[in-house]
């Protein structure tokens, strides 16, 4: 920037009113000063705000949750002349790196975003630190860092999901019943506990050794292989609470190839109720996911924050149990 000599005398005013001005841009973030070098614009000084563009940024573009989300997000941003700007982190933290120091670059309203690994710890909080000194609003959907849980955040209530979903088990006379959960996002976890705790409400006896924990990177193995050998070893299962209906669909085919059926020998369940869950001959008994819902509140929320209106910190959508034909009486 000009030094104060210059900038006093080509706006009239006194030194005293541009070192009070200078001051206020370095409380903003505006401008830095340097000691002996003079004062500089920051990367805040950039942003005009009102570009009408708000980032989407998600876990997985192909995921079959995605296009439901993504189509209430855009009825709700396109009807308020809004256009969105769409990422894909694939659940890695490194690529939610990358996404964020692009957006910081970028002239921006807002972001929607879904945390990779939401249950990791979040080493990378200060780019969400710097999205908050450059005043751009941002809300988390489908989980939340534990160190930014204060952030405004949309997430189904999963603990509630599984625990009806273990309890519709539970009646049906089922007692060995396994989990297979995703370890490295509160989803994962959250899903976990609801299944633990329909089994203590029903007096079963909580057993590590019945639940299968998975990873991002080998969702499409682990699951599958851990099933077929725990069967082969002669483990007694005869349900299964499984993370979602894609991973449901993976026991399904390791059960089917070891000569069983479903649910003529073990009961299944899912999460979402998603499209797949019903077009083969198992309709799965899973929890409805108002995946369009969550993406109007998300954006609807956004917006709000844009305003500068207050919003709630935690916005939770209740479960609901939808009875397939995977699931049978012992």
């Amino acid at each position: 920037m000009p030094s104060e000599n210059v900038l006093t005398a080509k706006y009239g005013v006194s030194r005293q009113t541009v070192r009070k001005a200078i001051s206020n841009l370095i409380n903003e973030g505006f401008v830095y000063a340097v000691q002996g070098s003079g004062t500089y614009c920051s990367d805040a000084s950039r942003f005009k705000k009102d570009s009408k563009d708000i980032a989407v940024v998600m876990t997985y573009l192909s995921d079959y949750i995605f296009p439901k989300v993504i189509s209430g997000i855009d009825s709700v941003l396109s009807e308020n002349g809004y256009s969105i700007v769409l990422k894909n982190t694939n659940n890695s933290r490194t690529r939610e790196i990358k996404c964020l120091e692009e957006l910081i670059e970028k002239n921006i309203d807002g972001i929607i975003i879904e945390p990779s690994k939401s249950n990791v710890f979040c080493k990378h909080k200060y780019l969400y630190d710097k999205l908050d000194s450059y005043g751009i609003p941002y809300i988390f959907i489908q989980g939340a860092y534990s160190v930014m849980e204060d952030k405004p955040h949309v997430i189904m209530n999963d603990e509630k999901g599984t625990y009806l979903l273990t309890e519709h088990l539970i009646n049906l006379g089922h007692r060995n019943i396994l989990g297979v959960f995703k370890s490295d996002d509160t989803q994962g976890q959250n899903r976990h506990k609801g299944y633990a705790k329909a089994l203590a409400k029903a007096g079963i006896t909580y057993d590590p050794e019945n639940v299968i924990w998975f990873y991002t990177e080998d969702r499409a193995v682990h699951p599958y292989t851990t099933l077929q050998k725990m069967i082969k070893s002669g483990k007694k299962v005869d349900a299964i609470v499984a993370y979602n209906d894609q991973i449901a669909f993976h026991l399904i085919k390791a059960i089917r190839e070891l000569g069983l059926k479903v649910p003529e020998d073990i009961s299944i369940t899912g999460y979402d109720n998603s499209q797949t869950a019903s077009n083969t001959d198992i309709t799965l008994t899973t929890i409805a996911h108002p995946q369009q819902e969550l993406g109007k509140i998300a954006a609807e929320a956004l917006l709000k924050m844009i305003r500068g209106e207050e919003v709630d910190k935690t916005i939770v959508i209740e479960p609901k149990l939808i009875v397939g034909n995977s699931c049978k009486s012992m």
